[in-house]
């Protein structure tokens, strides 16, 4: 017995002996100065005063049916010191029977494994991540390019691999020595984590060499722009230790799938596309495909022209008529918005509209059609026109961003027109986008005598539920509908219904796209309101227009 004792109080695990019914029945001193609890705090107490609370009831129950069954449990799990600390512990418990087999005891013993569990993060730390930089090394960039290419395929989304090597890094190393290189290293990892979403990937191949990841982009448009900005914040000076030193960046791009559907595809063409970088004079980048470079550079040519447009006034208004099917005379037309481009001439809305709305120069470029129709009605009005509607076309970055009411508001007051004649036409997508807040808006429109239509109706996905709470006065069928209405049962079966609906619901109804006779007479004969289309006229800029409306008044 003593020396049964001497081996319980000496061992260097701790050790707990309970009865059958679990009360605590004896403890050790190394279960003391593991635990913080003394003898006289434990016995008497059931285990479970040290939980921590991390295991879930389910683990607990697992644990006692393999004691039920094997007599012995073994496993890691976290417990609660007396001053409330939280630590893990290898627990291995053991059940003592009598002679017919009834349950006398459970003896558990455990050791405290903190710093065994942090040495083996450390380890695995080392494992994955760049000892100077702490960003992902090549072995965690695989594994992490592996999950983004799986990701990408199941959305259906585009991906794009850079791969960045610093320019004549090495001059750096040997002449001012690696403590100075490495300290730019670190600074380029910072600015390069800076420069990209937080769900990109950044992570440094060895040497000077790094990868940025790009998920879920639209196309290789989104990795030039990165890549610019990358550029841009590389050349930036850097300061250290006394020294002023400049780095910059050559930067291949690969993007899935079209430069590989695989890592180790994605990785070499990004790395020749880098080396063909470093080839056109280092600080570019370059893409694996030639004819990419080709598209990204017209298109970063055609966002610089469309900025400097804004502040050289080369947009301008022309407008379509939209025809009375009843009285054949012209009651309104559309604005449209063109750019006369000094070099390119007239550059059409489907080219530069999709750009301006990813850039956000829509907004401006929005804002100077609405100020720009209204000035134009009330010169129309000033010179003796006869009154006709004015549609415009807000954007959904202005519909959004909330400030259009106050806007109109001004401009109504400014211009002295009459609001009645200004019709917004707001597209499907955009009033179910949060048709909640839409009705909202769209009500402060009706209240301040602005007329509303529903565009490019059919296309969306719309709900008839709230269509009907919608206070706009007019439903604009889909050029797509209209072209194929001679031939497609389908679509004039929509169109037809279109306008039934709309007059249902006391709504009128205009056909837009209206280019043949033939289209004309199915319209009329199903009592379509109003009709814009070539079959008319071309949109026309603002003299032509006064004329056309004069005439068709007569």
């Amino acid at each position: 017995m003593q020396l049964f004792a001497r081996v319980f109080e000496q061992s260097g695990e701790a050790i707990i002996i309970t009865g059958p019914d679990r009360e605590i029945l004896a403890v050790n001193g190394t279960f003391t100065r593991l635990t913080g609890y003394s003898q006289e705090d434990a016995l008497g107490q059931n285990p479970r005063m040290f939980q921590s609370g991390k295991e879930s009831r389910e683990f607990y129950q697992s644990m006692w049916e393999i004691l039920s069954r094997e007599n012995y449990w073994q496993g890691e799990l976290w417990n609660k010191r007396k001053d409330g600390t939280l630590y893990p512990k290898w627990l291995a418990i053991s059940v003592v029977r009598n002679d017919q087999g009834e349950v006398i005891n459970y003896i558990g013993s455990f050791t405290d494994i903190s710093e065994r569990k942090q040495a083996a993060s450390r380890i695995e730390r080392l494992a994955h991540y760049d000892t100077l930089t702490n960003l992902p090394n090549r072995y965690n960039l695989l594994g992490k390019l592996t999950q983004a290419l799986e990701l990408a395929k199941r959305s259906m989304s585009n991906l794009s691999l850079l791969f960045i090597d610093l320019d004549h890094f090495k001059n750096i190393n040997d002449s001012l020595g690696h403590h100075i290189g490495d300290i730019v290293l670190n600074q380029v990892a910072e600015r390069l984590l800076e420069s990209v979403r937080s769900a990109d990937i950044v992570a440094r191949l060895g040497g000077d060499e790094f990868v940025v990841v790009l998920q879920q982009i639209h196309s290789g448009i989104d990795a030039a722009l990165i890549a610019t900005k990358i550029q841009q914040s590389l050349s930036q000076t850097f300061q250290l230790e006394g020294h002023s030193l400049h780095v910059t960046p050559s930067i291949g791009i690969s993007v899935f799938p079209y430069d590989g559907e695989n890592v180790d595809d994605l990785m070499k063409n990004a790395d020749l596309a880098m080396y063909h970088a470093k080839g056109k004079g280092r600080n570019n980048y370059q893409f694996y495909k030639m004819e990419m470079n080709e598209d990204v550079r017209e298109r970063l040519l055609l966002e610089s022209d469309l900025l400097a447009a804004i502040g050289r006034e080369e947009f301008v208004l022309h407008y379509q008529p939209q025809i009375d099917l009843v009285s054949g005379r012209a009651i309104g037309v559309e604005a449209l918005v063109r750019w006369l481009h000094p070099e390119r001439g007239m550059v059409m809305p489907d080219i530069f509209i999709p750009l301006a709305e990813e850039t956000g120069l829509i907004l401006p470029i929005g804002d100077w059609v609405l100020k720009s129709a209204c000035w134009q009605m009330a010169a129309w009005s000033r010179e003796g026109l006869p009154p006709f509607r004015m549609a415009v076309n807000p954007s959904a970055r202005q519909f959004k961003k909330g400030n259009l009411p106050g806007m109109l508001e001004d401009l109504i007051l400014a211009t002295g027109i009459d609001p009645h004649l200004l019709e917004l036409e707001i597209t499907e997508s955009v009033a179910m986008d949060n048709p909640e807040r839409a009705i909202y808006h769209l009500r402060r429109f009706r209240e301040m005598g602005i007329e509303l239509a529903m565009d490019d109706f059919g296309t969306g996905y719309s709900s008839l539920s709230y269509l009907k709470l919608l206070p706009i006065n007019r439903l604009k069928i889909d050029r797509s509908f209209i072209q194929s209405i001679e031939t497609g049962c389908e679509d004039s079966a929509i169109a037809a219904a279109t306008i039934a609906l709309a007059h249902t619901l006391g709504k009128g109804v205009v056909a837009e796209g209206v280019e043949t006779e033939g289209q004309l007479s199915f319209l009329r004969a199903n009592r379509c309101d109003i009709v814009q289309g070539y079959l008319f006229s071309v949109p026309l800029p603002e003299k032509e227009l006064a004329e056309f409306v004069r005439r068709s008044q007569q």
